[in-house]
């Protein structure tokens, strides 16, 4: 099947954008200019109790829109794509438990390094090592970061496909990695159109999930493409672009965080 000329390769320094954005420009989900990065609906109590053990440090640097971490997944292999400070690597570690396994996989070295130096810490408050890595990548090509096809049941992602320039390559790659009958839980930002080139281009907007965001219909398409049966939505929740010169860029698009 041809693919979409919207979803073809965008230039890497995108990845730079998002890689400066994340890593040098934002300290905490406080400096947001949107609610984009920050539109989640309440976890489960299970996982709101896991927060209570994760340390303070990989809270403050999540920049997530939703809550794509499923229930009854104890002994499994996860995988979260722009996994950034860990925080949802974090209570999947704890939800799989000792016997199970979770993988994050992100570009920002400065959000691996936070990932990274409170997993012991963690560990504690565990009262046991949770089987926990952080590697170095891109989502576009996980499995140059050694992720190999079939060999993941659950595959996370929260607000990060939206930064990639390469949504396809995202999605197929996704798909190649999940054993038969494994499942993608993700949420991310999208629009009710197709937005101007103005707005794909601009710093901020991609920085802050709302440049990157797809038709949902184009979305769906990819879906297709790359073969995952129709998406089901678990949550939907409107997204606010409140600085005037932003919203005056992306002009009558509307934009929401959906949760699959």
């Amino acid at each position: 099947m041809q693919r979409n000329v919207l979803d073809a390769p965008k230039p890497a320094p995108i990845h730079d954008v998002v890689k400066d954005y994340y890593g040098k420009v934002l300290s905490s989900s406080k400096d947001l200019k949107t609610s984009a990065c920050t539109a989640c609906d309440a976890p489960p109590a299970v996982v709101r109790e896991t927060f209570k053990l994760i340390p303070a440090p990989v809270l403050d640097k999540f920049y997530g829109c939703g809550s794509p971490i499923p229930m009854g997944i104890d002994g499994l292999t996860v995988l979260d794509l722009g996994s950034g400070s860990g925080r949802d690597c974090y209570v999947a570690a704890k939800l799989v438990g000792p016997k199970g396994r979770v993988i994050g996989i992100d570009m920002t070295e400065e959000q691996l390094e936070v990932a990274r130096a409170h997993i012991d810490e963690f560990a504690g408050k565990l009262g046991w090592q949770p089987n926990l890595a952080f590697h170095h990548g891109y989502i576009e090509r996980i499995a140059d970061a050694g992720i190999a096809a079939g060999s993941i049941d659950i595959i996370l992602s929260n607000c990060v496909v939206n930064l990639s320039p390469d949504k396809h390559a995202v999605l197929k790659g996704a798909h190649e990695a999940l054993r038969h009958g494994g499942e993608f839980y993700f949420s991310d930002v999208y629009a009710d159109r197709r937005l101007s080139d103005e707005a794909r281009r601009h710093d901020v907007l991609v920085g802050e999930c709302i440049g990157g965001a797809l038709y949902i219909e184009d979305f769906r398409r990819i879906c297709e493409q790359v073969g995952f049966v129709n998406p089901r939505v678990v949550s939907r929740a409107p997204i606010a672009v409140e600085d005037a010169a932003l919203a005056s860029i992306v002009g009558d698009a509307k934009f929401y965080s959906i949760t699959y």
